[in-house]
C-alpha cells in the first residue's frame, strides 16, 4: 500500500460539531476506497500565512492514509465539493529509511595551509603602492 499525507484547512466558523462531521465523513470514504487512516490529528485553529477566501485563520486537519490512488482521487472530489473547506494538499510519502551519515573528525591543519597565499600578496602590492606615493609625494 502506498502512503499519503493530507492536510486540509477548514472555514473557521464552523462549529465543533460541523468539524467532527467532516471528520466522519472523510473516514467513511476512505474506508469505503479500501484504504486506511493511520494517523488523524486535528491540529486546531491556526492563523493563516495569507488571507483565504477572506479569512485570516483556519481549523486544520492532518491525516496519514495508507491505500490505493483511487482513494486520493475520491478524497479531492470531496473537498473540492465541500464548503467548509477552504485549502487542502495531499501529498504521496517515499518512507525509505535513512541510514545517517558518519562524522569525521576535523583534520589538522597546517601552518602554511591555514594562511592563504593572495592576502600576502595583496599587503605586498599595498606597501609598494605606499613607497610609491611617497616617491611622488617627495618629487
Amino acid at each position: 500500500m502506498i502512503v499519503y499525507e493530507s492536510t486540509v484547512i477548514l472555514s473557521p466558523e464552523l462549529t465543533a460539531e460541523k468539524t467532527e462531521e467532516f471528520v466522519e465523513k472523510f473516514k467513511k470514504l476512505v474506508e469505503n476506497s479500501k484504504g486506511k487512516i493511520v494517523l488523524s490529528q486535528m491540529l486546531g485553529k491556526k492563523k493563516l500565512a495569507y488571507p483565504i477566501k477572506k479569512f485570516r485563520e483556519g481549523n486544520y486537519i492532518y491525516c496519514e492514509l495508507s491505500g490505493p490512488g483511487t482513494m486520493i482521487a475520491v478524497l479531492e472530489s470531496f473537498y473540492k465539493v465541500t464548503d467548509s473547506v477552504i485549502r487542502y494538499m495531499t501529498v504521496k510519502v517515499d518512507k525509505k529509511p535513512v541510514a545517517p551519515k558518519p562524522i569525521e573528525p576535523p583534520k589538522p591543519v597546517d601552518a602554511e595551509q591555514a594562511a592563504p597565499a593572495q592576502p600576502a600578496q595583496a599587503e605586498n602590492q599595498s606597501a609598494q603602492s605606499q613607497s610609491a606615493r611617497e616617491v611622488k609625494i617627495d618629487e
